[in-house]
């Protein structure tokens, strides 16, 4: 895998599709692949159309200019197609697919083929048929930390009682009101506070959470979403603005892999502007905590060592590499929506910083 019959390493032809936050670090890491030759970019803005793609993501000019037709998409001929729009479009999956261009992708609906629609499914793997291409979506939440962290650190049990997967987001360096206050709703009355947000958990991780119980043997009955929130003792400041005391300053959702009738997996989002809470919650810094209970009892705790005023630089790539590491596993894998479990370990090729 990776090298032609005379041991020569392969080459991928790629092309990034979107750029948005994380579109664009995966744009950049192609870029700098050295085993990857960036052939086109697929945006969505009118003001991006005919811009370089360096220019994009802040690198030289490569010659490649962006464009919005699928068209242009198609005939650079690329390996494999980066896609990652806010969301998937099935017409133009349909047609990579089936133009032979396999897809690796950082939505979470194809993350399972049994979770995906039948009629989309049908049509999906038809055309994965016609093209002889591959499907497949990974990233960091979900993808890394439901699938391919939790699949190593079980590979040490025999029995699994629960697995749970805590996720943390410090949130009170985000210098934006919009998203901290209008969109998430924090420093709201929590009585205001629409339950109905935490629905799209099941959607989001379900089918994350089905590949990895297939995996293990343990299939689960269904999956849950629910979540809570809690209130600032006091009044502080944050870099979007002012939280007072009693209002919303940390949210969970959380999601229930169900198996007989309890949860054998879960993950809980923590969302929060401060420690200082009512009732209070145990947190850590931004980052990952994976607590495998059984018979051989793991817990592993994953922080993010970079300054809040860096996490912005950093934190995209967290997501966008592991598809960009995908790649060549895709490019040779048999045709269909295929998940990690159809495909060999990810090991990524790379590089390291001059002295």
């Amino acid at each position: 895998m990776g090298a032609d019959v005379r041991g020569r390493v392969k080459r991928y032809r790629v092309v990034q599709w979107a750029t948005g936050n994380i579109g664009t670090r995966a744009l950049r890491a192609v870029i700098e692949h050295p085993h990857m030759d960036l052939v086109g970019v697929r945006v969505y803005s009118d003001d991006k159309v005919g811009r370089d793609a360096g220019a994009l993501c802040g690198l030289a000019p490569t010659g490649v200019l962006a464009t919005s037709d699928i068209d242009d998409v198609i005939a650079s001929e690329p390996d494999c197609v980066l896609y990652m729009p806010s969301r998937p479009d099935i017409d133009d999956l349909s047609r990579l697919l089936e133009s032979g261009i396999n897809v690796v992708s950082t939505r979470s609906e194809f993350h399972r083929p049994a979770d995906v629609d039948p009629e989309v499914r049908a049509r999906i793997e038809a055309a994965c048929l016609r093209g002889n291409a591959s499907l497949h979506s990974t990233g960091s939440s979900p993808g890394f930390i439901t699938e391919a962290l939790p699949i190593v650190l079980t590979s040490i049990q025999r029995r699994l009682d629960r697995l749970t997967i805590d996720e943390f987001a410090d949130m009170s360096s985000r210098n934006s009101p919009e998203l901290i206050f209008d969109l998430m709703g924090f420093g709201r009355d929590p009585s205001t506070f629409d339950p109905r947000r935490w629905a799209h958990g099941a959607a989001a991780f379900g089918p994350s959470f089905g590949v990895l119980a297939d995996a293990l043997s343990l299939p689960l009955d269904g999956v849950e979403s629910t979540g809570e929130v809690a209130t600032a003792t006091g009044t502080f400041e944050i870099a979007a603005g002012v939280v007072e005391a009693g209002t919303v300053a940390a949210q969970r959702m959380i999601v229930n892999g169900m198996r007989d009738g309890r949860p054998l997996l879960q993950f809980r989002a923590n969302w929060y502007l401060t420690t200082e809470l009512e009732p209070a919650w145990e947190l850590q810094g931004s980052g990952w905590r994976v607590l495998v209970e059984g018979d051989a009892p793991l817990e592993v705790s994953i922080s993010f060592p970079v300054a809040p005023e860096d996490y912005a630089a950093t934190t995209p790539g967290l997501t966008a590499h592991r598809p960009v590491n995908a790649i060549p596993y895709v490019c040779e894998a048999e045709p269909g929506i295929r998940t990690i479990t159809d495909l060999p370990q990810v090991v990524a090729t790379l590089e390291t910083r001059s002295p």
